[in-house]
Formats: C-alpha cells, structure tokens, sequence
C-alpha cells in the first residue's frame, strides 16, 4: 500500500481494536516494511494518538487511552449501533441521556454516508420503544437540529404549539437543550417577543436553522438547567415533595435527578424533601419505577392520587 494517507488510516483502523499488534504482522497487513511501520506509528503520535510499543519476542504495538479524546474510525456497522443507540435515548427523552449525547449524534448524522442513514433510518423505524411517562416524544431530527444550532450559534425558526393548542411561528437564538428524563426543552432568545423563552421540544415542528450567526447572549438568572425548572414552576406550579425510601441515600441518589438529593435518617434508610415543578400524577409514576420501597408523606394530593392508583392496579391484577 504505497497510498500513505490510506495506509495509515488503515493501520489507525486496525491499532483501534482492542488487541496487540506486532510490527511485522502490521507489515504483512499493509504490504510494506516494518521500518515503514515503525515511522507511520510515529506520524500517529504526532497526530494526536497516543500508540503504545512494547519490546521483546511477543511485543507490538496498541492504541492506549490518552489525555484526549482523539478521532475515531468506525465500520458500518459500529456506526449504525452507534447513531441507532443515541436515536433511541435521544427521541425518548431517557433520563441521563443529556444535551452532550445528542450533540454527538448529530455529529455522527451529518457525516454519515447516504446509504448508512437509510439503515439507521429503517432500524429506527422497525423499532417499538417501551416508553415513560406521558408519552410526549420527540424526534432526533428535531434533536439534532436544534443542537446544531445551539452549538453553531445560528438562528432558527420553527413551529410552536403552545400548552392551549394555539400555534405560532417563531425566531429565536438557541441557547441551551435541556433534559429532565420526562420531557426536553430548549432554552432560547425569542427574537419576535424580545425575551427569554422555554420550549418544550416535543411541541416543536419544522425546525429550520436560517444560517444566520450571532454571538450568544448571558442568560438573566443562573443556568440553562435552573432557569428551565424556574421556568416550569411558573408554568405549572411546585409540589413540596416528601417521601421516606428504605434504601440508603446514594442509591436513591442513584435513581433520581442530579438537583434532588436524599438525606440519610438511619442505616439503610434516606427521606427526601424537596420542591418540584411536577404534577402529583407523574411523581407517582416516577416514584413506582424506582424500584425501592419507600413511604409518600407529602403532599396530600399524591397520596391520594397513590391510593387510588393501588386500587387500580389491584383490580386490574384480580387482587
């Protein structure tokens, strides 16, 4: 392989599997000399990558961790694992799967080749997701767009559907996507009411980044993640939560957002108290899939929506 350009993105390729290679094996794989190898290696790690050689008999060369994150080659088909895993969390809005993750499939939608976006296309599409919550979903072509723009800084129109079904147009400067496991919302400059807004992105139709740029502005209060639920709170209201877990604190921590966190009362034992921007009915369901026995003491409203829903299930289940 005399193509060097070629050649060491092949050796890149074969460096990158989890396995020691020895130089003169890499020689018979590219067809040249181990010399060759020995200063296609060295233009590696000049490059960024950090290779590692080790001498003797069974010696070789691996592609070891760094201090960075150095760029990647996949095959078709880590691609398409790839791009159809950060579809399936993205669209589902799965808690932990955060703005950092769609980023990435964005990246990766945009350089993929045509015929690997029809295989994510169709793998997606053939796919019946086991979803949460209120079932209020988005697409990952909206995700992606809207994190194009939000990391391009580029203005973007779309449609919005308001909570009371009116629908208007709007033009605004992406700031920040923000996921609270339940739903995702974009934080942005609303150019047309000369404030900031919050929009929840599964209300969000025909995005369109207009490809004009411009220079970010300072949000009034605090961060993208604490405006959104001072944003929501107005919206929706709070509910002073209170519930008693039979588990200790960092495994309830574990299961619940990163701004909630659990006090530990005993040994093996943790009670939360905290205000939430939630309506009783999904703190219910959010607090049976946790899979930890626990005791609501508050609010009243969600004890008895609690009971009721017992009741329910009990009579669904012939109990």
């Amino acid at each position: 392989m005399t193509d060097t350009p070629a050649r060491l993105l092949t050796l890149l390729s074969l460096l990158q599997t989890p396995r020691e290679w020895p130089g003169s094996e890499l020689a018979t794989r590219l067809s040249v000399s181990t010399r060759t190898i020995r200063r296609d290696v060295e233009r590696l790690r000049e490059l960024g990558y950090p290779v590692e050689a080790t001498m003797g008999a069974v010696g070789g060369y691996r592609l070891v961790a760094g201090t960075a994150v150095p760029p990647l080659l996949l095959d078709d088909e880590e691609a398409v694992a790839i791009a159809v895993g950060l579809r399936a969390g993205a669209g589902h809005a799965i808690e932990g799967v955060e703005e950092a993750s769609v980023r990435a499939l964005a990246k990766l939608e945009h350089v993929l080749p045509a015929r690997l976006r029809y295989r994510v296309s169709a793998l997606q599409h053939a796919t019946i997701p086991l979803t949460r919550g209120d079932g209020a979903t988005v697409t990952p072509a909206t995700l992606t767009a809207l994190a194009g723009a939000v990391t391009g800084h580029e203005r973007l129109r779309f449609g919005y559907r308001a909570g009371d079904g009116a629908e208007t147009k709007r033009l605004v400067e992406p700031y920040r996507l923000v996921s609270t496991g339940q739903r995702w919302y974009l934080v942005a400059y609303d150019l047309g009411r000369e404030d900031w807004r919050t929009f929840r992105v599964d209300r969000v139709s025909e995005p369109f980044p207009t490809g004009a740029r411009f220079a970010p502005r300072e949000l009034p209060e605090g961060d993208a993640a604490s405006y959104t639920a001072r944003s929501m709170a107005r919206a929706q209201g709070e509910v002073d939560l209170d519930v008693e877990f039979a588990a200790p604190a960092p495994s309830v921590a574990a299961r619940l957002p990163a701004h909630l966190v659990p006090t530990e009362t005993a040994p093996g034992r943790c009670r939360l108290r905290a205000r939430v921007p939630d309506s009783v009915e999904w703190l219910a369901l959010r607090l049976a899939l946790m899979d930890v026995d626990f005791t609501v003491h508050g609010p009243e409203p969600l004890i008895v929506h609690m009971r009721a829903l017992a009741a329910r299930l009990a009579a669904a289940s012939g109990a």
